[in-house]
């Protein structure tokens, strides 16, 4: 029975190559996005094996992350790593009284990203064929290129590069405050890159319900894949009324850092395409179960960013899913995910198929170690 003997804790900062701007931008709520910051989680055992993970935040939680994992961190040494379950409650039960959601977990969720890789990496399988894979590939769609604060010139020429690259769909934002400009540029979107390539759209909460239906019924010829986040994460009765007043389907739930918070929308009905993200509710554990339940629901899945995670899970769930390709991260990692024929390959290298680059050692701002080196 192998034992964990050695975890190493890093906060590391991603700076982004220009600011990032969406529809919470435009209307005041956030400042443009600049840089993430990622919690890094790398676990080795007695027997030599090894796991590394992460979860992130984008703008502020980045080193509250940082500093729960660390003082929960120790509970992991001499514990069995094949025991990600057990060793999942005894970390949520050292940091008890802060919760089960939000940073609570998400501080864990890049330990438990960790142990599942090591997991994997162990039976020499890619983390997909270890969780009981469906398929070997997975649609993939690109939204880097969408985003408000790019001119349309440059979000059609985007979108051009992106299909040639081997993805399969278009996402843009939407959500300014004249809604008359999103139409015009999704509009543009659609004559562009024509009328059979998958298109979808993504307004970041920013409406309330009577502008979300009557931008859903303006948009219902365009044949869109989906309607993202058209209202508040947590109005689920709001999103199942546009859900069911609507052709073009609905998704939602990536801002959501819990499974119970998932369950209320399945339970109303408030999604079509439900769109968790592993590390925002906790790790692999707990997107396992929620995956479970919405795939009971009939539920499509296209988890919300982390690409390097989540083909995995998309790749292990029932129905056919869709992961989204974010080309941010690669600097963090010296291996890069191949995209074809608008599907992302499930790579075939053991657990989840990457390492830390050097560039990401130099973007570490924090670091701590437990156990023996």
């Amino acid at each position: 029975m192998d034992r964990i003997r050695h975890v190493a804790l890093s906060s590391v900062t991603l700076p982004l190559d220009v600011p990032i701007s969406d529809a919470k931008v435009l209307t005041g709520r956030q400042k443009p996005m600049t840089e993430i910051a990622f919690l890094f989680a790398e676990i080795a055992t007695e027997d030599g094996h090894s796991g590394t993970g992460f979860s992130y935040s984008k703008r502020a939680g980045g080193p509250a992350q940082y500093a729960h994992a660390k003082e929960v961190g120790e509970n992991l040494i001499g514990q069995d790593p094949s025991d990600i379950g057990k060793v999942y409650e005894s970390l949520l039960w050292a940091g008890a009284s802060v919760g089960r959601s939000g940073v609570a977990t998400q501080a864990l969720a890049a330990i438990d990203v960790a142990l599942w890789d090591l997991k994997a990496k162990r039976a020499g399988l890619p983390l997909a064929k270890l969780l009981g894979a469906y398929r070997d590939s997975v649609r993939t769609y690109n939204t880097s290129g969408g985003f408000l604060h790019a001119p349309i010139e440059e979000v059609k020429a985007r979108a051009t590069q992106s299909l040639a690259d081997g993805i399969g769909g278009i996402k843009i934002k939407v959500g300014q405050p004249d809604m008359k400009e999103d139409l015009r540029r999704l509009a543009a979107v659609r004559e562009h890159i024509g009328d059979d390539v998958p298109l979808m759209v993504d307004a970041n909460q920013q409406w309330d319900r009577p502008s979300a239906l009557r931008f859903g019924r303006a948009v219902e010829e365009l044949g869109l894949v989906w309607i993202e986040e058209p209202l508040d994460a947590y109005d689920a009765e709001g999103h199942a009324q546009l859900a069911a007043a609507l052709d073009t389907p609905i998704a939602t739930g990536e801002m959501l850092s819990s499974v119970a918070e998932h369950v209320r929308l399945i339970e109303a009905r408030a999604a079509d395409i439900i769109q968790p993200d592993a590390p925002r509710v906790g790790g692999i554990t707990p997107f396992l179960r929620l995956a479970t339940l919405a795939d009971h629901a009939g539920l499509q899945l296209a988890p919300h960013f982390a690409m390097e995670i989540h083909l995995h899970l998309a790749a292990a769930y029932p129905r056919e899913p869709w992961v989204e390709h974010f080309e941010w991260l690669n600097p963090l990692f010296n291996e890069r995910l191949e995209t074809r024929d608008g599907r992302m390959i499930v790579p075939d290298r053991p657990g989840l198929g990457f390492t830390l680059s050097e560039q990401c050692r130099k973007w570490t701002v924090d670091s701590v170690a437990f156990g023996r080196a």
